[in-house]
């Protein structure tokens, strides 16, 4: 087996231990996201303070990390959701991930809590927990600036927590270079910890493949379809993400002013073409081919000086349109800052959204925002707040919380007006529009979260499995399991880039047999495509169970009253809305189609089919 070790450290005691990655968990969870969400399973109390020291970071690679093959230098980091009280599961690529598995480990489990500041230091032949005091307060620009000078070595690669993370804002990030793993609030975990950073640097050679010649052809058929798509080099290189901007205001589905009404004309200044004003030039991940990334500058005006490597569609959603923002620096300025602060974008963007409207409501008012001017639209005022969130000043530490915890403190109406499943903030896509994208907002193991299921069919007329109708609630099951659990096992257990899976792999359907593959030509396990998609099925499980554990239950797989009760007003998808009715509807038939009871428990007959009969003493009782 090529898997490398795991390293457990423990930040209460200084104990470091390492241990080989089990063969078990190698052959039933792959490795990245999977395998460290059933070391959560495992190790920690789903009823456990998501901020206490009984909480744990697992920090975890794929098996194709540090390989040949493209785009595959991908991290996962996994703990319980500050945010949300999920599981909380969050990834980036960047350089980071190839050198942590460059230094022989796969994933790392970090414990307990240290009493000051510190940063793990992993390297080929010492891993060390050292005092982080002098880097405590700086941005995480700076963090990784000075540190790679303190250590004189500009190739060590960090993934460190900024300012936010360190004040515990529920949606901090963790970010890497300019990468950011950055929903769920997982560097308000870190910060909890007093983990300021994990440093690395490694130059190992990975252990023998098992079969190399098979593994260079899977990895000429993945260069093939990377090749093929008529997206991915021609489109997406030069637009990036930020080419949704215009799809979805075409469709009706990019949300604006809070989900009060889909995104018109006037937002296509901050989509892909006015972009390409600002571009400076292109990037990528290590070992990525595309270089898909935009590094975007702003030349004039107030937000002069501003660069960042984005702002993605997810940002340009939550930071301009959801915001009604169509100012493009602005969108710029936001961006650069929720990196060096350590913010997620999208919870951020989406939580001050929700007081922009409470304040046109007169629910909150200038007393209550510092005197800020909180109106649809003011881009001074948001950049103000986004600061005071970092840094938990004033109204900022109300918005510190997320929409669905500031909602609840301010009380009486506010909570209807944040939007949110489970505690976590949508991203660009308005449900109302694209039904089976719904339905994977009620029943993702995240919450919100249309990374654990996006459903290409809808948003780019993918038709695989099969060409659908993106207003119709009719097989729109079926369409999203498929998403959830073909695509935790294509993406979120061998770690291959999510957008090389949607434009080249997925539309070839030819994602589970590469994953089976390179798994097979990787590691000499005898497996076939039928066993990745397993892989797959038993993530959703795992995650499920944990879930239900934690208190969550049918009631908690809903959307907001707004997207149940209110159909668009304008736009393609005019008229459309998932009722009460149609999430019934949907809901039942996703249960029973996944083998789980009307409650959304899956059923013991379920669990040992997928090889995980020790969950069955886990299930709640009927």
């Amino acid at each position: 087996m090529m898997m490398g070790k795991i390293l457990r450290v423990n930040l209460t005691t200084g104990q470091i231990t390492e241990q080989p990655y089990p063969d078990t968990l190698a052959r039933q969870f792959m490795g990245g996201a999977a395998a460290a969400i059933k070391i959560l399973y495992d190790e920690v109390d789903p009823r456990a303070d998501p901020l206490g020291p009984e909480n744990k970071l697992i920090v975890s690679t794929g098996f194709l990390a540090g390989t040949s093959a493209p785009t595959c230098s991908r991290v996962a980091f996994v703990a319980k959701s500050p945010l949300s009280g999920t599981v909380g599961y969050a990834n980036s690529g960047g350089f980071f991930p190839n050198e942590l598995r460059a230094t022989g480990v796969q994933a790392i489990i970090v414990e307990g809590k240290a009493e000051t500041p510190v940063y793990l230091w992993v390297s080929d032949n010492k891993v060390e927990i050292r005092d982080a005091q002098e880097y405590w307060g700086l941005s995480t620009i700076d963090t990784q600036h000075y540190m790679q000078q303190a250590l004189h070595d500009g190739n060590i690669r960090i993934a460190c927590i900024g300012p936010a993370g360190e004040r515990l804002v529920k949606y901090a990030a963790i970010i890497n270079e300019r990468r950011a793993s950055g929903r769920k609030g997982l560097g308000a975990v870190m910060g909890a910890k007093n983990l300021k950073a994990i440093a690395v640097r490694g130059k190992q050679d990975l252990p023998p493949l098992a079969d190399p010649a098979a593994f260079k052809e899977a990895v000429k058929i993945l260069h093939a379809a990377m090749k093929d798509s008529p997206v991915l080099y021609h489109r997406f290189r030069k637009f990036g993400t930020a080419g949704n901007v215009e799809l979805t205001i075409k469709q009706g589905d990019m949300p604006a002013r809070n989900f009060q009404e889909p995104a018109g004309e006037e937002y296509l200044s901050i989509g892909a073409q006015a972009g390409t004003g600002f571009r400076t030039r292109h990037y990528s991940c290590d070992q990525c081919p595309v270089m898909a990334g935009q590094v975007r500058t702003v030349s004039s005006g107030p937000y002069a000086g501003y660069t960042s490597e984005g702002p993605e569609f997810e940002s340009l959603y939550s930071l301009g349109s959801d915001m009604c923002i169509t100012d493009m620096g602005a969108c710029i300025a936001m961006d650069r800052l929720c990196d060096e602060l350590g913010l997620d974008t999208v919870s951020f963007g989406a939580t001050v959204a929700m007081a922009m409207e409470l304040y046109e409501r007169g629910i909150l008012t200038s007393k209550d925002t510092d005197g800020l001017d909180l109106k649809f639209g003011n881009h001074e005022a948001a950049v103000a707040i986004l600061r005071k969130v970092a840094y938990r000043e004033g109204i900022g530490d109300l918005l510190a919380e997320g929409s669905r915890l500031a909602a609840e403190r301010i009380g009486g109406e506010a909570p209807k007006y944040a939007m949110h499943v489970k505690g976590l903030e949508f991203p660009g896509y308005d449900p109302r529009g694209l039904k089976a994208m719904g339905l994977n907002y009620m029943t993702a193991y995240t919450g919100a979260d249309h990374s654990r299921g996006h459903s290409e069919q809808e948003v780019f007329g993918i038709p695989v499995p099969q060409a659908v109708d993106r207003l119709a609630i009719e097989g729109k099951a079926a369409l999203t399991i498929f998403n959830q659990d073909v695509g935790a096992a294509v993406k979120d257990s061998s770690m291959l880039c999510t957008f090389v899976v949607r434009l080249a792999l997925l539309p070839k359907d030819l994602g589970p047999k590469l994953v089976a593959d390179f798994w097979r030509a990787a590691q000499g396990y005898d497996v076939t495509p039928e066993d990745v998609v397993r892989v797959g099925e038993r993530l959703t499980n795992v995650a499920r169970v944990w879930n239900l554990r934690a208190g969550f239950t049918r009631a908690d797989d809903t959307l907001p009253d707004r997207l149940l009760m209110e159909p668009l007003k304008t736009g393609a998808s005019q008229g459309h809305r998932i009722s009460p009715e149609d999430r019934d509807f949907m809901l039942d038939e996703y249960y029973r189609l996944h083998g789980w009871d009307a409650r959304g428990v899956p059923t013991p007959e379920r669990l040992k089919a997928l090889g995980l009969e020790a969950l069955v003493a886990d299930l709640p009782r009927a």
